[in-house]
């Protein structure tokens, strides 16, 4: 039975609502795992070295599509709330048709600067030509990943949370069988796994598009639009933080990879690759939860049902708490079995990994309240302070920590860096919750009636 935004929502139906998208996320980041492994037992560290060396640096061209997609949703689904579903379809069109030239102008940058950034990232050697050749690959596929970005978040408002979770999956299985294919089978190495990416992006990106071209059940379908200046900067103010979340991940990410080639070299950026492969799995369900409960926030705040609204984040929050507690306990478990996939064929690297991913899960206990926090204002259509919880929590706060850290604690301060950063975060993001609880009308019945 399908649900709709418009409903009331109990923590079951919530579940059932999120369910399709936690899990496409949750599959998006283990089809991106598999990659890693073919890589890294096929061709070698070397080579995994390389693809985990320019990936942050890819993923700074793919942010717009994070921005225009949570952004865009936001905008979308309070439109819808607002009852006027005509212009909730001309501001989703002229956003997936800005998606579209956005990536088709990165896609031509990033191939005229893929060598010297990939020298500018460390490369040499070996590592370099490989660097080089999976970073231009892969940029080809801009358009298509940008989509598949986008469309996670459209299929949510779209109310059709399960067709998304239908196409990640497709897109993971091609990625997974090419993978298995040109890097297992044939020895293709770097330049298989890129392929097979490319070809999982089309499936994600491609197939959404012409769904949403042609007549569809959802109440969403790509239109004949106009320029709206005023709703893309709507649409990039909203998603200013999912933006800001992604570009800051990677530029940390690249800060991580300077910092352990300087105290231990090749292996740590190897190590440090395998625990985001399997980091991304746990951020998942966070992220899973957060996109999927968006469009409903965004709708009732549309709607002015406050008290649906009240209702929302006091589940959520409760939510949020159990999953950091659980995943916790989970990755500091599962972290030498996890590890072994990738690096199991070098015993010291597997103990450097083990050790620094145990460390780095303890981050779980506060993320998924800051991943949560940024995503509610956002839905509220609150930009600023949706960025800034991301810009803390994802760059400024861990930028301090990888630098001061290893000053006292040695190489783990390096692992225990998100941790701080996520703490330190957390203060923050309650403070937000609480001072803008009467002007949202989130807080109690006794506040919203009060002078």
């Amino acid at each position: 039975m399908q649900i709709h935004l418009s409903e009331h929502f109990t923590y079951r139906k919530l579940l059932r609502f999120t369910f399709p998208t936690i899990v496409m996320l949750i599959f998006t980041s283990i089809y991106g795992v598999v990659d890693g492994v073919f890589v890294s037992n096929y061709a070698g560290k070397t080579a995994f070295a390389a693809v985990n060396l320019i990936m942050p640096a890819l993923m700074i061209f793919a942010t717009v599509g994070f921005m225009l997609g949570t952004g865009g949703s936001a905008v979308v689904a309070r439109t819808m709330g607002e009852g006027n579903l005509s212009q909730a379809n001309r501001y989703f069109s002229l956003i997936v048709y800005t998606g579209i030239a956005a990536g088709a102008a990165l896609t031509v940058l990033a191939e005229l600067i893929m060598e010297p950034l990939c020298i500018l990232l460390g490369a040499d050697g070996a590592m370099l030509g490989q660097a080089i050749l999976y970073g231009r690959i892969l940029s080809l596929a801009l358009v298509p990943f940008i989509l598949q970005n986008m469309f996670q978040s459209f299929l949510v408002a779209a109310e059709r949370p399960k067709l998304g979770l239908a196409l990640t999956v497709a897109a993971g299985l091609t990625n997974i069988v090419g993978d298995w294919l040109l890097v297992g089978v044939l020895p293709w190495g770097v330049a298989g796994a890129a392929i097979a990416t490319v070809a999982s992006s089309f499936v994600g990106g491609m197939v959404p598009l012409v769904y949403f071209l042609l007549p569809n059940k959802s109440p969403l379908r790509l239109t004949k639009t106009r320029l709206e200046s005023r709703v893309l900067g709507q649409t990039c103010s909203n998603g200013s933080s999912e933006m800001m979340s992604n570009l800051s991940t990677s530029l940390v990410s690249i800060l991580y990879n300077f910092q352990l080639m300087h105290l231990i070299g090749e292996d740590g950026v190897a190590a440090f690759g395998v625990i985001m492969y399997v980091n991304f799995i746990f951020i998942g369900v966070f992220m899973g939860y957060s996109v999927g409960a968006g469009p409903i926030i965004s709708y009732h705040y549309g709607a002015g049902n406050h008290a649906e609204l009240r209702s929302l984040l006091r589940k959520s929050l409760r939510l949020m708490l159990f999953a950091c507690a659980g995943l916790t306990a989970a990755a500091v478990l599962l972290a030498p079995p996890l590890s072994r996939i990738f690096v199991g064929y070098d015993t010291d690297l597997l103990a450097l990994t083990t050790r620094g991913f145990r460390l780095y899960a303890l981050s779980f206990l506060a993320m998924g309240f800051n991943i949560f926090g940024s995503a509610f204002f956002t839905a509220l259509s609150n930009g600023p302070l949706s960025a800034a919880i991301a810009f803390l929590r994802t760059l400024l706060f861990q930028v301090a920590a990888i630098f001061l850290l290893p000053l006292f604690l040695g190489l783990d301060g390096i692992w225990l860096a998100v941790t701080a950063a996520e703490l330190l975060t957390l203060a923050i993001t309650a403070v937000f919750l609480l001072t803008q609880r009467t002007r949202y009308g989130y807080g109690s019945a006794a506040e919203e009636s009060a002078p």
